[in-house]
Order: structure tokens, then sequence, then C-alpha cells
């Protein structure tokens, strides 16, 4: 992926047909673009992109995508990291808020209507679904979270839960945290 030549945008021009498809094709572009590179700012930049384009190619109206990182400055709270979309909230503690469930639980978090999840956060209250998953190391240390927000009731389901899990864990590895 170092050529000058190459054009790294291209990750971005999703064309296949079914959901599947299109999300194994971000874990293929994630690991091309990540290959020789583990800073996490770079990598979940390019990784939030990916997702966000790949949704719209779908496609579905997703409002948000992106990640939420454990706070160096405070271990009981997530703190904003890379994503496309609207300004979120900048922190959430673990265990409230889908986000925070999903890192205290180290479990993905399906959510089909936002309001009927207990203690959601509303950082744009546009959202109707929901996906987060947990990012976790080697060692079991959450390290962070993918969310991805969506405007229609719904939006997620199993084969996205199984591939950005997938993704998830590509990330942990991947990444000097």
């Amino acid at each position: 992926m170092g050529n000058d030549n190459e054009h790294h945008a291209s990750y971005a021009n999703f064309t296949t047909s079914s959901r599947r498809e299109t999300l194994e094709q971000v874990l293929l572009s994630y690991e091309a673009l990540s290959d020789g590179q583990d800073n996490w700012v770079c990598n979940l930049s390019n990784a939030s992109s990916l997702i966000w384009h790949a949704y719209h190619s779908l496609p579905l109206n997703i409002n948000w995508a992106g990640f939420y990182v454990q706070d160096p400055k405070d271990e009981s709270q997530l703190i904003l990291g890379p994503f496309q979309g609207k300004v979120a909230c900048q922190t959430i503690k673990i265990g409230k808020g889908v986000c925070g469930t999903a890192a205290g639980s180290k479990e993905t978090q399906v959510v089909p209507d936002v309001e009927k999840f207990p203690g959601h956060i509303a950082c744009d209250g546009e959202t109707k679904s929901e996906i987060v998953v947990p990012i976790v190391d080697a060692s079991g240390v959450v390290r962070g979270v993918i969310d991805i927000d969506c405007l229609e009731y719904e939006g997620f389901g199993e084969v996205d839960k199984e591939l950005l899990e997938k993704l998830a864990q590509w990330i942990a590895k991947t990444n000097a945290w």
C-alpha cells in the first residue's frame, strides 16, 4: 500500500450487492490499509470512513459511524475517537448507554430501537437503531468500541454483528494502544 501510485480513496468504493459482501470488503480494505501501520488514530480514522461509505452504499441511512476508545486519563470512561457524522458526546461512562454497556459487558449490543434501551444516551436525537461492538485485545482489555447509529429502526442484524466483531478483532490486534 505504500506505493505512491496507489489511490487509497478507492477503498471507499463499494460495488458489492449484499450486506455480507460489503462488510467483507470492509474487512479486506481495513486489512490492507492497516498493513504496516499500528497507529490507532490513523487506523480508526480509515476504519470509520470505510464503515461510513460501506453502509451508505447498501444503502442504509446511517448517521454516525466511529469509535469510542478507553480514556487514558480515566479508565472508568470511554472518550470520543475517530468518526464520520455529526459531532458527538465526548465521554461515556463504562456501563452507561449502549456504548458503555458494550464496553462493560464485552458483548456486542444490537439495538433495534434505541428508545427501548434502558439508559440510552442520545447524542443525536434522530438515531433510531444502533450497533456497538467492543474492541477487546488478546489480554482481555477493552480498548474501545465500534459504534454505528442508524436513522431507521432495526438497522442492524446478525450479519452486521458477525462481521463487525471480526473487524473489532482485527482492530484489536493491529494497533499499538
